[in-house]
């Protein structure tokens, strides 16, 4: 059945009868059928609608009639639409009533390799510069603090000093452990070529109070009281928390991040101490257990390998790791969108940047110890 009828009933008139079903589909007729029409009849000045056959419809009678207006428009012939249904009608004047926008459909173009780099590299100098900011403004409150011209609360620190310190102990226990019991298995299994098994003592010594037990203390801090830092400084950024101390002229710096940088500075060193601890545990477990070494003569090798120039180096990196995950942490809270999803990215980046810094830190700090010859 015909459900578009196309009549000429004068010279410069013609109406068009509707009919049937319109439901959206492809069974409807196009405005380019209407447009043929239109083709063979050049005279016509005036067009109108006749529905009395129209039985159902939905957007797609809407948007077969806005096509037929739209090239009766760029045709110059006027629409008579009173023979349409009151509600088309109505809805028809609303799809009409704001013109669609010429640019709302942009079609997106490739950005060259050159300025991807431009991009970029202007977007790292803006992050670092925030960085130096950053780092200066934390510099300046420490100052105060140090002077006594800047405190914050004391309840408030000792919460953050249990966070970070006595709640971390049971990861940093198990990761340190394991840690220190897989360097003794693999190294044994070398040193065994030479019947030197005792010297996987000084091998599990050395490495963790030298340097893996403060990096891996620094990497499992980053991964949780450096994200945590970021998570909490973040959602008070959504909150509006922090413009509310500013308005109330009650420094972020000092009243926020103060108290998270000094409180895991402290806790760092003695972190890295448990850490190194349980790290040779966990090599005298391997010697002893697989390899028949007693355990009075691996501790005492231990004590002859491992002089205090190795633990002064290791709590050294646990001061400097305790103060960039601290920073990190709390600059990427502060820089902390207004949306929940700005949330989980801080959080993500501060755990980035902790873990690019301490690789970093660990590289310079090695690089100038063996120049120095320590």
């Amino acid at each position: 059945m015909e459900i578009l009828h196309f009549d000429q009933i004068s010279d410069d008139a013609a109406i068009v009868r509707l009919s049937g079903r319109w439901k959206t589909g492809p069974q409807l007729p196009s405005a380019s059928e209407l447009s043929g029409h239109l083709d063979q009849t050049p005279a016509t000045r005036r067009l109108s609608f006749d529905t009395q056959g129209l039985t159902e419809w939905d957007t797609g009678l809407l948007s077969f009639l806005k096509s037929v207006m739209r090239e009766c428009s760029a045709r110059k012939i006027d629409v008579d639409r009173s023979g349409l249904a009151a509600g088309v009608r109505r809805l028809l004047d609303l799809a009409m009533a704001v013109p669609e926008k010429k640019d709302a459909h942009r079609s997106t173009k490739s950005e060259s390799f050159l300025s991807r780099v431009g991009s970029e590299t202007i977007a790292f100098i803006q992050s670092a510069g925030e960085m130096v900011a950053f780092v200066g403004a934390a510099c300046s409150a420490l100052g105060r603090l140090l002077l006594r011209r800047a405190s914050f609360r004391t309840d408030e620190f000792k919460l953050l000093v249990q966070e970070s310190g006595a709640q971390a102990l049971p990861i940093v226990s198990l990761i340190s452990f394991l840690v220190g019991l897989i360097l003794a298995f693999i190294g044994i299994l070398q040193l065994k070529l030479f019947g030197a098994q005792i010297y996987v003592a000084d091998l599990v010594g050395i490495a963790m109070v030298r340097e893996m037990g403060a990096i891996m203390t620094g990497i499992i801090i980053a991964g949780r009281t450096g994200a945590a830092f970021a998570a909490q400084l973040g959602t008070m950024q959504v909150n509006e928390e922090i413009d509310a101390l500013t308005t109330l002229g009650i420094s972020p710096m000092a009243f926020l991040v103060l108290p998270r940088m000094v409180s895991l500075t402290l806790m760092m060193p003695l972190l890295c101490l448990y850490a190194n601890i349980m790290g040779i545990l966990g090599g005298m477990m391997v010697a002893a257990g697989l390899h028949g070494i007693k355990p009075v003569s691996y501790f005492q090798r231990t004590a002859e390998a491992v002089g205090l120039n190795d633990l002064a180096i290791g709590l050294f990196m646990s001061i400097v790791f305790g103060i960039l995950i601290s920073l990190a942490g709390c600059m990427r809270g502060m820089q902390c969108g207004r949306s929940a999803s700005a949330v989980g990215s801080a959080t993500t980046s501060a755990v980035v940047t902790s873990i690019v810094a301490i690789i970093m830190a660990t590289a310079m700090i090695t690089v100038v110890c063996d120049v120095i010859g320590i």
